[in-house]
């Protein structure tokens, strides 16, 4: 009897847990079917398709200069005897600025000007011999006139038979000394002209001397270009400069800078230069000055293109370089302050264009997809998972379209779009979509991988920091 009542009771402990069993499994089967169903649903965030004024804007950074500077370099070789200004100094136009040593240059300056006043005291003798040998000339000229009509006359006479022959032969003699008197009269007028020609030579030749002793003593006195400021004094007194040759530059005595014009050089990225353009407006802002916003204008844009990392233009580099590549763009400001200083540090964000009530969208709402991807879904009409299978990313790339998702009755429906200018956070929708259109934003995670026709619930909450770091 008792092995009978152990049976009952083995018989009902069986029936007590196949019934736990199966009611685990049914509810395990229920929780699988619904982690299935929520798992079609994506949430995500949402915004709105409106219009507003929109600016592209260009950003980029370089330093304040003026745009007129001098660096004012050696001219001659010669130790500094005086300083005439201190760094910061204002200076005008043709003020002396530094003195070389010039004991020699001076020397010669003072001997060449002795010897032009010699050589133009011999060009006044020439002239005067000149003069005397003409005169001479002019003399000899009427003597051989008078003595050749005598001689024409007597040899008429002595035909005749009515002069005797002594007289004769005097006029005959008379009349060839005149022309002999004639020829030397004439040849010291052409020496005396060979002699002033060479005089007048070598006044040239001294002046031009003098000229060049003149320069090199000039280029001991340094003065400046224009109205300025000296912005940079790297020498002092006492201290010996050099010019400059090949491959050598020279010393660099000051630099003056004309800085009642004050321009932003700035280095703009290759890809963002096309659409800068002469006389675009910029706000230019300076770190010196925080909190302070300067209006400029674009007054030039450089044609050669400067290696980022090494800041050489392209046009003097021997090789082909695939490294990032700027453009120099100067900003002209229109209001600098007094107390600006070359070299301070600088951002320019040049506004390239704008538009009046365009439709906007968020930047980060467009995405990209293959339009193989886009036609299975319409093939198949069915909704799709909203992961994307792994290594999808590594597909062709040469039918992808850009768009954005579309929330239509839940569902997410992707929307081709083309877009215009570009501002900092929302670019112009030109085609595709309509004022207040809601468009999924986000999150990146989400619009990565979600698929056209997946189930959405939107969520416009803070997203986690999850979210956030993804």
């Amino acid at each position: 009897m008792a092995r009978g009542m152990e049976l009952a009771a083995m018989k009902t402990w069986k029936k007590v847990l196949i019934g736990v069993g199966a009611t685990v499994v049914l509810a395990l089967i229920v929780w699988l079917s619904v982690v299935k169903a929520r798992g079609n649903v994506v949430t995500v965030q949402t915004g709105k398709a409106a219009k507003q004024d929109l600016s592209a804007v260009v950003s980029a950074s370089g330093e304040i200069r003026p745009k007129t500077y001098a660096n004012v370099g050696a001219n001659a070789f010669g130790k500094i005897v005086r300083l005439f200004v201190k760094e910061g100094d204002r200076v005008k136009k043709g003020q002396m600025l530094a003195q070389l040593e010039n004991v020699q240059s001076a020397a010669d300056v003072d001997a060449t000007k002795a010897s032009l006043q010699v050589t133009e005291t011999d060009a006044v003798a020439a002239a005067a011999a000149l003069k005397t040998s003409q005169a001479d000339l002019n003399r000899a000229k009427s003597d051989a006139e008078r003595a050749k009509l005598d001689w024409d006359r007597a040899q008429g006479l002595y035909k005749d038979a009515l002069i005797a022959k002594s007289e004769f032969d005097s006029k005959k003699a008379a009349w060839e000394s005149a022309d002999a008197g004639l020829a030397q009269a004439q040849a010291r007028v052409a020496q005396a002209k060979a002699q002033q020609d060479s005089a007048d030579r070598r006044i040239g030749q001294i002046r031009a001397n003098l000229t060049r002793a003149a320069d090199v003593l000039d280029k001991t006195r340094y003065t400046a270009p224009y109205d300025g400021m000296v912005t940079n004094l790297p020498v002092r007194e006492g201290e010996t400069v050099v010019m400059g040759i090949q491959n050598a530059p020279g010393s660099t005595l000051m630099t003056v800078a004309d800085m009642s014009v004050i321009t932003a050089e700035v280095k703009v990225d290759e890809t963002d230069v096309v659409t800068v353009k002469l006389g675009q407006p910029a706000d230019v802002t300076i770190d010196a000055f925080p909190r302070q916003v300067f209006k400029g204008v674009v007054t030039e844009i450089g044609n050669n293109a400067m290696v980022r990392s090494t800041g050489v233009a392209t046009s003097q580099s021997a090789s082909a370089s695939q490294e990032a590549k700027d453009f120099k763009v100067v900003v002209t400001l229109q209001n600098p302050p007094e107390n600006l200083r070359p070299g301070l540090s600088t951002t320019a964000k040049i506004t390239t264009a704008t538009r009046t009530k365009a439709l906007t969208i968020p930047i980060q709402a467009l995405t990209v997809r293959r339009k193989a991807d886009l036609e299975e879904k319409d093939k198949t009409g069915k909704a799709v998972q909203a992961a994307a299978p792994a290594g999808e990313a590594a597909k062709d790339k040469k039918d992808e379209m850009q768009g954005v998702f579309v929330v239509k009755n839940k569902k997410a429906t992707f929307v081709p779009v083309e877009t215009g200018i570009a501002g900092t956070t929302d670019i112009e929708v030109l085609k595709g979509l309509q004022e207040g259109d809601e468009i999924v934003t986000g999150s990146y995670k989400v619009l990565r991988t979600l698929r056209p026709g997946a189930t959405v619930k939107v969520d416009n909450a803070a997203p986690k920091k999850e979210e956030e770091g993804s």
